[in-house]
């Protein structure tokens, strides 16, 4: 497979996200006025090296997705901030260049059996947009798909079958194949082994870790499957209600989890051990509307060690040690107790 000539060339961050906000309106009355917004991405701020991966965990609705897609520039316009891929940003293409930009980034789903057309064979599936954006030769364009197929465990002749007439584990190897075709440096990986068998989410796996390796590929990996994050993971971000609160590296993180909100996700992790003491850290209430967020610090209705101060005062972000980013009012003096 050819590789593209800047990916070597290039700053060492391939993605670079500051302040990044989505909001969504809440339409009411007989004028469809716009009464609210939904907070879905609040505020998020990481870079992103080349040829790494990074996981990206929260609960379900903490805008883990639509960071995702809006990042990608599949879900209109951003309300605020920056993407920056390759030091450009994204909303300032024109229609045309962010055309020839698609290749370069792609996403895999979470469920390939409805991201997958019921209509179309596997060959032309995978070689749809290879040939509608003309990057391999008509002649060689077979044998292409071919050798895409096989980095991803597919035959030859899986090419005239449809969707259904695969397993889920397949199916997902066919949605890798179709965004590998395209030549990409860049992969959002959507939940893509939430919806399958423990033993085949481990071949998905190792095949992302192999393809990664092959091809230079770079990886926002979203889950909410804390062991395969730090199996795959360089560094990880912790979301809660459309906010980054706890950013660092994955060895750092799942040794020493800061913000309160990480260390209860990381209590309920299963511990392989029948006899050992789990001290699982269990919250109070439930996660606030992102419609009607709370004031000061998003987490303080929940959170164990929440002050007045909590209540009013949005929290800063912290780097408490290289690398290892904490946004909470407890850590203004790194203190850790």
């Amino acid at each position: 497979m050819k590789m593209s000539p800047d990916k070597a060339t290039a700053s060492p961050y391939i993605l670079e996200v500051k302040d990044l906000k989505k909001y969504f309106p809440i339409k009411g009355g007989m004028v469809s006025k716009t009464i609210g917004q939904v907070k879905a991405v609040d505020g998020v701020t990481f870079r992103l090296k080349r040829g790494t991966t990074m996981g990206l965990v929260g609960e379900s609705g903490c805008g883990k997705t639509t960071a995702g897609r809006v990042i990608l520039r599949l879900s209109g316009e951003k309300t605020g901030g920056e993407v920056l891929f390759n030091g450009q940003e994204v909303y300032d293409l024109s229609a045309k260049q962010m055309r020839a930009l698609r290749p370069k980034m792609q996403m895999i789903f979470q469920d390939p059996f409805s991201s997958l057309s019921p209509r179309l064979p596997i060959g032309e599936i995978i070689s749809e947009a290879v040939r509608e954006h003309q990057l391999v030769p008509k002649k060689q364009l077979e044998e292409y798909i071919d050798h895409v197929m096989d980095q991803c465990g597919l035959q030859p002749f899986h090419k005239e079958r449809y969707p259904h007439e695969f397993s889920g584990g397949q199916r997902q190897r066919i949605c890798i194949a179709r965004a590998l075709a395209l030549d990409p440096e860049f992969i959002v990986c959507d939940e893509p082994v939430s919806a399958l068998d423990v033993s085949i989410q481990a071949q998905i796996i190792n095949l992302l870790k192999d393809l990664q390796e092959k091809h230079a590929l770079t990886y926002l990996f979203i889950s909410h499957d804390l062991s395969v994050v730090e199996h795959i993971s360089d560094t990880v971000g912790v979301m809660y209600l459309g906010s980054l609160v706890e950013y660092g590296d994955t060895k750092d993180i799942f040794r020493s989890p800061l913000h309160p909100y990480t260390k209860a996700l990381f209590s309920a992790i299963p511990i392989p051990d029948p006899n050992a003491k789990m001290n699982r850290m269990v919250l109070q209430g439930s996660i606030p509307s992102p419609a009607n967020p709370p004031s000061g610090c998003k987490f303080h209705t929940r959170c164990p060690y929440a002050t007045e101060r909590c209540k009013t005062e949005v929290p800063a972000q912290h780097e408490v040690e290289a690398g290892h980013y904490v946004v909470c009012h407890r850590f203004d003096t790194h203190d850790t107790n």
